[in-house]
């Protein structure tokens, strides 16, 4: 059994463009990596085939194998279709903040949807509660296998064979990364290739506030994708260079600015970052080159980032309008 061919070499190679209206008269040049250009509409398309491409070469993963993941949706999505190129039963595990568009799209990929409907008791968190259900189900399944984004190191692998050497490739060595945070996966590769390669490059890692990664206060969050209620096993010191806070307005209006200045729609986490960038401007020197990576489109946020009444009522703001100013 071999993961190549067909979708699977559509993974990768996303766009890199400036985003020269955005920030029209900044001495400096911001670029985005368009992550939802990769086939299953995210970065997480890349620890997606990953995860299972090293899994099948070790052999840990067989024609009999049934996958097992916890994810807010988008790695999900990712391996779900992976999954049904190769013929395998994939069960995500999720809780109530995957949105609904992200359960329909699992589902058309074949993929079953085990939904955890409580937190863990102690923590107050899903995640651990997700976890928990994860292990039930390996121990419950025949030859299944859990592809374990928050520890394994083919999670941040990806990344830095295939996200930041695309970045460098294109720009050469860049002044700032801009990269949100979850299971950690994404900046965890990235800082690896920058810290290998002895590279200047300042890593700015963008976490939702109320998220526990970097010590910060645990509390709420509206959206999946960015800050999680437990430090992820792929986090470890040093691997940002500072850390920016967003808060779940930050991310609408990050999305809505980047909507209306340069026609691109992107999910919850890709106005974080450009909500964090935004935010940073004055510090950023004359000359600096940034990367940003935007890791999905916005399709799945249409019941939410992109509904006016929605972020109304849930995030307690009248959002600006889609229009041109």
């Amino acid at each position: 059994m071999k993961l190549e061919g067909g979708i699977v070499d559509a993974i990768g190679g996303t766009p890199l463009i400036r985003l020269s209206r955005l920030f029209s008269g900044e001495p400096f040049e911001v670029y985005g990596k368009l992550e939802g250009m990769n086939p299953g509409g995210s970065a997480k398309d890349r620890p997606a085939l990953y995860l299972l491409k090293e899994a099948i070469r070790r052999g840990d993963i067989t024609e009999d194998s049934v996958i097992v993941e916890s994810s807010s949706g988008n790695l999900a999505i990712s391996l779900a279709q992976l999954c049904r190129y190769l013929g395998l039963r994939f069960i995500c595990v999720v809780d109530p903040r995957t949105t609904e568009q992200h359960k329909s799209i699992i589902r058309s990929f074949g993929g079953e949807i085990d939904l955890v409907t409580e937190p863990d008791e102690q923590t107050g968190e899903f995640l651990p509660a997700r976890i928990r259900r994860v292990s039930e189900l390996v121990k419950q399944i025949p030859n299944a296998y859990w592809t374990n984004q928050y520890g394994n190191l083919d999670n941040s692998l990806s990344h830095t064979e295939m996200t930041m050497r695309e970045i460098c490739d294109k720009l050469g060595s860049i002044d700032y990364l801009f990269c949100g945070v979850s299971s950690c996966g994404t900046i965890r590769g990235c800082s690896d290739y920058i810290r290998f390669r002895r590279l200047s490059t300042r890593i700015v890692a963008v976490d939702a506030a109320g998220s526990v990664i970097f010590g910060g206060t645990k509390g709420a969050r509206q959206f999946p994708g960015l800050g999680a209620g437990i430090v992820p096993g792929l986090y470890h010191q040093g691997i940002a260079d500072e850390v920016q806070y967003v808060s779940d307005r930050d991310c609408v209006e990050g999305c809505r600015q980047l909507v209306i200045s340069e026609s691109i729609l992107a999910g919850a986490s890709s106005g974080g970052v450009i909500s964090a960038i935004l935010r940073m401007k004055a510090h950023i020197p004359k000359g600096a080159v940034c990367a940003a990576i935007l890791p999905d489109r916005g399709e799945r946020y249409m019941d939410t980032i992109y509904n006016d009444d929605w972020v109304q009522r849930e995030i307690g703001f009248a959002p600006r309008l889609l229009q041109e100013e």
